[in-house]
Formats: structure tokens, C-alpha cells, sequence
């Protein structure tokens, strides 16, 4: 990878990141519904980005597939999985997306994943897992469940992404907001608590955070990450992907004051050997200039 595509990549894992932190406190300290924060979310997205949903991608079918998995199915059922289990188990389960995705890359991309590679991306997983291993909420439940689908439907959706071909990154962004609005608002109105009332009640605090969230999540460093993902093996993404629990680890820390432990610092250690070992261990056709977007 490049290094100014990597130092890119490092940027959307820390506005990522910092997403994570502000969300939690939105939903734990000011009551905002998650799902119709999302919602919200999407909905202006689509707004925004509407004049690109013309001309039509040919074939559509794919793309309403994949922004269904990117989007609703990938966000709802990780929210699901938040109000039926930890976070911290949750955020423990949602990492298979890293394997899952370097699985799917060879069976589906017909992508080499060296032992070199393999042995670095498992370094990083568990690197991670070590860091966020708090010892409680463990125990499979629905919750986990949900975690678990959801990481299946992010990774899904990024192998066949990669396969249906090149899309320009804020195109894929407004079908992803298109097809993902409608269900997650109507899951929303139908199974949240007064989700409008709520959220609103919450002040600026709501408003500030969404246009946060809709303008550096998802305007500037999500569509910087689909055009990453589209120069560049899924395989090689995916792992590098784990920084940003690690960036949301160090910022729990930094701004709400979590605990720090000799077990942190050893898992950090170790993910950020298994990290630059995933991207020393690149296949020839890996290291080829990326090409350009259409």
C-alpha cells in the first residue's frame, strides 16, 4: 500500500474511532435512540447525494444487494446486537469481520493470502482481542449473535463490492444511504422508544453529532475507505481495518479516563506486529500501482 493511501487509511480509522466515542456518549449519556440516529443519518445522506443516484449502475440488482449489506444489515444488526450484549463483547465478535473478509477475498477474488500474511492478520485479531478482553459478557447470546451476522454482512458486502467492479465511492455511499434509510427508520418508528422524542430531546448535542457523523463519517471517510478498498487487495484492508479499535481503545482512555493495563499494552504490541506484517507480506500483483477511480 502506498504510504499515502495507508496514512488515508489511518485517517478514516480515527475519525472511525472517534465516531465510536461520540456515539456512545450520545446513546448512553443523552438517551438517543441508535437506530433512528442511524436512520437519521442515512436519511440525509441520500438527500445529499440524490443527484448521483442517476445514471443507473448497470447491473443495479448487485448494488442494491450490496448497499443493503453495508449499510442496514451491517449497522442494524450491530445495534441489535448492543441492546442484547456488552460492547465490549460485541466489539470482541465484530472482529471475525477481519478473517471472515480474508476468507470470502480467496473463495470469491480468487485472492492470495500468503502464510506470511495469514500468520500477521491472526496477530492482529488476537492483538485486538487481548485489548478488548475485559473477562465479562462472554457468553454467547442473541446479542452475539446479531454481532456475529452483522460482521458476516460487512465483510460480504466489501468482497462483493470488489468484485462487481469500480463505482465511484460517493455513488456507492448514496445507494448505501438509499437502500438502508427506509428499513432502518421503519425498524426504528415500529420497535424503538418514542426514538423521535428522544433524539431530539437530546438538544445540540444530537444535531452536532449527526452532522458529524453524516459530513467526516460518512461523506469524507467512509468514501475515502471504499475507494481504498476498491485500489487494493480485500485481503491487505481488512486487517489494516484494526486500527481503529485500537484508536477507540486509546481514546477511551485519552478523553473518558478507561483503564489502562499491562494486558492493553501487551495486545497492542502484538496487533501492531501482526499489522505491519500484513502489510510487508504483499503478493507481486499487490504491490502493482492502484489503479485510478472511474
Amino acid at each position: 500500500m502506498r504510504p499515502l493511501d495507508l496514512l488515508l487509511y489511518a485517517a478514516v480509522c480515527l475519525i472511525w474511532a472517534l465516531n465510536l466515542i461520540v456515539s456512545r456518549v450520545l446513546f448512553s449519556e443523552f438517551g438517543v435512540a441508535p437506530i433512528f440516529y442511524a436512520a437519521a443519518r442515512f436519511l440525509i445522506v441520500a438527500a445529499i447525494l440524490s443527484p448521483l443516484l442517476r445514471p443507473l449502475p448497470q447491473p443495479l440488482l448487485p448494488i442494491l444487494g450490496i448497499g443493503f449489506l453495508m449499510g442496514a444489515c451491517h449497522f442494524g444488526l450491530m445495534f441489535l446486537g448492543l441492546s442484547h450484549a456488552t460492547s465490549s463483547s460485541v466489539s470482541i465478535v465484530l472482529q471475525t469481520a477481519i478473517p471472515i473478509t480474508a476468507l470470502l477475498s480467496v473463495l470469491l477474488l480468487g485472492e492470495r493470502v500468503s502464510l506470511a500474511r495469514g500468520a500477521g492478520i491472526a496477530l492482529a485479531l488476537g492483538g485486538v482481542i487481548l485489548v478488548m478482553w475485559d473477562g465479562e459478557g462472554a457468553s454467547v447470546s442473541l446479542g452475539l449473535a446479531f454481532a456475529f451476522v452483522s460482521a458476516i454482512a460487512i465483510s460480504l458486502g466489501q468482497v462483493l463490492l470488489k468484485r462487481y467492479g469500480a463505482i465511484k465511492p460517493l455513488t456507492m455511499q448514496a445507494w448505501i444511504a438509499f437502500v438502508s434509510a427506509p428499513p432502518m427508520l421503519a425498524y426504528s418508528l415500529l420497535a424503538e422508544t418514542t426514538p423521535v422524542t428522544s433524539s431530539l430531546g437530546a438538544g445540540w448535542p444530537f444535531f452536532a453529532a449527526l452532522a458529524f457523523s453524516v459530513v467526516a463519517v460518512t461523506l469524507l471517510a467512509t468514501t475515502l475507505y471504499l475507494g481504498i478498498l476498491q485500489r487494493y487487495p480485500a485481503s491487505v484492508v481488512a486487517p489494516l481495518g484494526l486500527m481503529m479499535p485500537l484508536m477507540t481503545v486509546l481514546m477511551g482512555i485519552l478523553l473518558l479516563g478507561e483503564g489502562f493495563d499491562l494486558r492493553m499494552a501487551v495486545g497492542g504490541i502484538i496487533a501492531l506486529v501482526g499489522l505491519v506484517l500484513v502489510l510487508r507480506q504483499q503478493a507481486p500483483r499487490d504491490a502493482e500501482q492502484p489503479r485510478e477511480m472511474t
